[in-house]
């Protein structure tokens, strides 16, 4: 029985992870960082739905595969992975939506941004005199937004349609 839970949320992980690399293609710059929305949708719904650990394994594999493919640049690591981590574990303690959303938010767009100077600087060639050590704030920022609202309302819809309890309980099953 055990098993058979854990292949359904490695499933789900890894269609979450296909949406969150297929999703990049959604992206826009802002500030010399890609902005990619889908990502931040992808890191709540894990969080909601398999918890923080898979939420952590699928931002780090999806920036991986965007990074392999061209799709994403290094900042793409820890700007999912914090978020992913923080949403998650505050889902896993509180199980309120809202503050899923505001620890998306703040794990991506503050520590996450902050996170991305000393990857640039050491691994990108970025000037360091050149760039704020706060300057990825802001399009981390505007990317984890834009996902937070996306995931808020799919997760409200599912909530309302019914659809979000049998699918949590499916994946106990």
């Amino acid at each position: 029985m055990k098993q058979t839970n854990y292949t359904k949320k490695l499933a789900l992980a890894g269609v979450l992870c296909a949406v969150a690399v297929a999703g990049s293609l959604i992206s826009f710059p802002v500030l010399g960082s890609k902005c990619a929305p889908v990502q931040h949708m992808v890191n709540i719904i894990c969080a909601v739905f398999l918890g923080p650990w898979y939420g952590l394994g699928v931002a780090f594999t999806a920036s991986l595969l965007r990074n392999l493919m061209g799709l994403g640049s290094l900042m793409a690591f820890p700007g999912s992975m914090i978020g992913a981590l923080l949403c998650g574990l505050v889902y896993r303690k509180t199980s309120n939506l809202p503050a899923t959303l505001l620890a998306e938010v703040f794990g991506t767009g503050v520590i996450g941004g902050l996170c991305a100077y000393p990857v640039a600087t050491l691994f990108m060639n970025v000037d360091a005199a050149a760039v704020a050590f706060y300057a990825y704030i802001i399009p981390f920022l505007i990317s984890t937004v834009a996902g937070s609202i996306l995931a808020g309302a799919l997760v409200l819809a599912l909530k309302k349609s019914g659809a979000l309890g049998s699918m949590r309980s499916a994946l106990e099953k």
